[in-house]
């Protein structure tokens, strides 16, 4: 990967994270969870520490961090094995990246800060409306990063 190729993905991964925080916080007024993923990074830091040492600010550092990871691994993994088209492309990793948020990440963060979320959610409050609020951020994320993907020049390399 080259360095223009890295950095543009670095940009594009952050600007689709943003993107997914916005449509969480948006998404309450459709009657879904707001999910602060960087509030929830956040306790899952303080959890083990007394006085809580760890602000808002490391949670959200973390998170971007997360989705910057994604739109590399997207780049240097997936780009040439899903479909060209950046819409279709851009849903399916958006589906891949909310089963496996779904079904391993979330429980394993979950159990470890001492609140389990059981598996797809299962045990929250409201499980299915938990379920449909991550899938709609995943699948924003997925859109916006390959919408900045395309804009950039991204390709997939040999």
């Amino acid at each position: 990967m080259s360095s223009s190729t890295f950095w543009r993905t670095v940009i594009s991964g952050l600007i689709a994270t943003f993107v997914m925080s916005m449509i969480s916080f948006l998404q309450g007024g459709l009657g879904l969870p707001t999910i602060d993923v960087g509030h929830i990074l956040k306790e899952n830091f303080n959890y083990i520490h007394p006085n809580n040492p760890y602000t808002i600010m490391w949670g959200n550092v973390a998170y971007f961090i997360v989705g910057v990871l994604l739109a590399l691994f997207y780049v240097v993994e997936l780009q040439k094995r899903l479909p060209k088209n950046w819409i279709i492309s851009g849903i399916i990793y958006g589906i891949i990246i909310s089963l496996i948020a779904g079904l391993i990440v979330a429980p394993l963060a979950s159990l470890s800060a001492g609140d389990p979320f059981g598996v797809f959610y299962s045990d929250t409050w409201m499980p299915i409306r938990v379920l449909i609020a991550g899938l709609t951020m995943h699948i924003g994320y997925g859109f916006a990063l390959l919408l900045c993907l395309k804009y950039a020049g991204v390709k997939a390399e040999s």
